[in-house]
C-alpha cells in the first residue's frame, strides 16, 4: 500500500496519507510526479524486460515525449542479489541529479525520500506507482535490507543514473524501510 510521511528536517512526523488522490496531491506542491499505471495485459513473475515494457507502452511513451526521455529498463532487485548491501548503502545518501529520476514499481515496494526545504517527504512506492523526482532535487532511496521489487526506469542520458551526492547525512535520521511503522503499512 502505498504512502506519504511528511516529516520536519529533524525526522519529526508532521501528516501522513494513504490515499492515492492525497499523495499525489501533496507530492505535487513539490513539483513531484505520483501516477498509477496498469498494465496492457498480464504479467507472470519471469516477464522479461522487453515483456515489461510492452505492457506498460503507452505510458511509458507518453512520459518520453513529455520530458524527451531516451532510453528504458527494467531494474530487478531481490533478496538473494549479491550485491544488496552495497546497493542499498549507495542509494541512501543523499544525492541529486542532473535529470528526473522517473521509477515505475511493476511489483514489490520501496521508500524514497524527497527534501524540499525544511521538508521531507518519505513516499512508500508498491506496485502501480510512478514516481518522478525532478532534476536536482535532494534525495534518497531505499530498498530495505532485503529488497523485493521490479522497476521500469526512464533516462534522458545515455549514462542513466548518475547520483552527484551531497556529503549531508540527514538520511541517517529518518526511518529505513524495515522500521516496525512501514512493515504495518505495506
Amino acid at each position: 500500500m502505498s504512502e506519504l510521511r511528511i516529516y520536519e528536517e529533524n525526522a519529526r512526523p508532521l501528516a501522513t496519507y494513504t490515499k492515492f488522490e492525497d499523495i499525489r496531491d501533496q507530492l505535487e506542491k513539490i513539483g513531484v510526479q505520483f501516477e498509477r499505471w496498469e498494465a496492457s495485459k498480464p504479467l507472470d513473475a519471469q516477464a522479461t524486460q522487453d515483456e515489461i515494457i510492452e505492457a506498460y507502452r503507452g505510458s511509458v511513451n507518453r512520459l518520453m515525449n513529455q520530458y524527451g526521455f531516451k532510453s528504458v529498463d527494467v531494474i530487478s532487485l531481490h533478496p538473494a542479489h549479491p550485491q544488496k548491501d552495497v546497493l542499498r548503502t549507495k542509494f541512501l545518501s543523499e544525492h541529486r541529479h542532473d535529470e528526473f529520476e522517473v521509477r515505475f514499481f511493476v511489483d514489490g515496494e520501496a521508500l524514497f525520500y524527497i527534501r524540499d526545504h525544511d521538508r521531507v517527504h518519505g513516499v512508500l512506492c508498491s506496485k502501480g506507482d510512478l514516481i518522478s523526482v525532478p532534476a536536482n532535487v535532494r534525495h534518497w532511496f531505499d530498498m530495505g535490507p532485503n529488497p523485493n521489487f521490479k522497476a521500469i526506469r526512464l533516462f534522458i542520458t545515455p549514462d542513466g543514473w548518475v547520483a552527484n551526492f551531497t556529503g549531508d547525512a540527514i538520511a541517517d535520521r529518518f526511518p529505513r524501510l524495515e522500521a516496525p511503522h512501514y512493515q504495518q503499512a505495506a
